[in-house]
């Protein structure tokens, strides 16, 4: 194909990949306050729980709950327009690889979303429970002449931190297929990953320590199932990754 169609079709990839985030975004935008409920349910729970009936959260600028409303429907349109994304992706790139290419590419692709999906349902069902929990515990009761220490949201911080944690979760989920198609192109080997066994664990502590809340429960909460998806992954490697001949077949 010449370069004109090239970019004509990379031009057709693109404008459909666009469209799909911009009616994402409507519809998102549309049924903002359903998802930003969802987004704020386990906080919630643990507020009604605890009989909170006139807990709230809050913002403190004219504009904080519009924009937050607007980055509700952003994190959603990315997220529900990310299908598209990765067809249109894969519909301009195949054409250029050979059928064994395309065979062992493939799994990857399927097995990105899907571990995404685990880590950000991992974040909100597990550690957003027991985070909250801990972080609420701080608070004090009025009481023996001390002022009361009680917690209010702000809107727009609560849902950075839960964006940012939900990304956090599903990017470091991640580390599975990276680490597989990099044995499969041969840049790393499998006895490489054992060797540095030791050193990846304190890598992903350091790794948790710096892009979740500063508590024990998330850090540990994402660096134990990471740990876990390393062993995984030295596994997969040594499944897929070409034997060397042996010395006697050589």
């Amino acid at each position: 194909m010449p370069l004109i169609e090239h970019l004509m079709e990379l031009r057709q990839r693109l404008l459909w990949s666009v469209g799909t985030f911009v009616v994402m975004f409507g519809v998102c935008y549309y049924f903002s306050a359903q998802i930003y409920g969802f987004l704020a349910a386990p906080l919630a729970d643990i507020l009604m729980s605890q009989g909170g009936g006139d807990r709230r959260m809050i913002f403190t600028a004219l504009y904080e709950a519009f924009f937050t409303y607007l980055k509700v429907a952003f994190f959603g349109a990315v997220f529900f327009s990310f299908p598209m994304w990765a067809t249109q992706a894969w519909l301009f790139i195949a054409p250029g690889l050979y059928r064994s290419e395309k065979r062992a590419i493939m799994p990857f692709l399927l097995a990105s979303p899907v571990l995404f999906l685990f880590g950000a349902a991992l974040a909100y069902y597990f550690i957003f429970p027991l985070a909250w929990h801990f972080f609420i515990s701080f608070e004090t009761p009025a009481g023996g002449g001390t002022v009361p220490i009680q917690l209010e949201a702000k809107v727009s911080e609560y849902l950075s931190l839960v964006m940012h944690m939900i990304l956090a979760f599903g990017l470091a989920f991640q580390m599975p297929v990276a680490l597989v198609l990099l044995c499969r192109v041969g840049i790393l080997s499998v006895e490489t990953l054992k060797k540095g066994r030791r050193y990846a664990i304190v890598g992903m502590f350091v790794l948790a320590a710096i892009i979740t809340p500063p508590d024990v429960i998330s850090q540990v909460g994402l660096a134990l199932p990471l740990i876990l998806l390393y062993e995984i992954s030295i596994w997969f490697a040594s499944w897929i990754t070409p034997k060397p001949p042996r010395p006697d077949k050589a």
